[in-house]
């Protein structure tokens, strides 16, 4: 009889948690990167114009 252990869907639901965090944190990254760049380009616009 062999039985597996009572954690081991704790440990696949915390590594589905792991993955899904990192996930949103690559996405969340790549937004803010991306509205910083945005910034960048508007402020470099305005001076630009003066």
């Amino acid at each position: 009889m062999s039985r597996k252990p009572a954690s081991d869907p704790a440990k696949k639901a915390a590594a589905s948690r792991e993955d899904r965090l990192k996930a949103a944190l690559k996405a969340n990254m790549g937004r803010r990167k991306a509205q910083a760049k945005a910034r960048g380009n508007a402020a470099g616009t305005e001076k630009d114009k003066e």
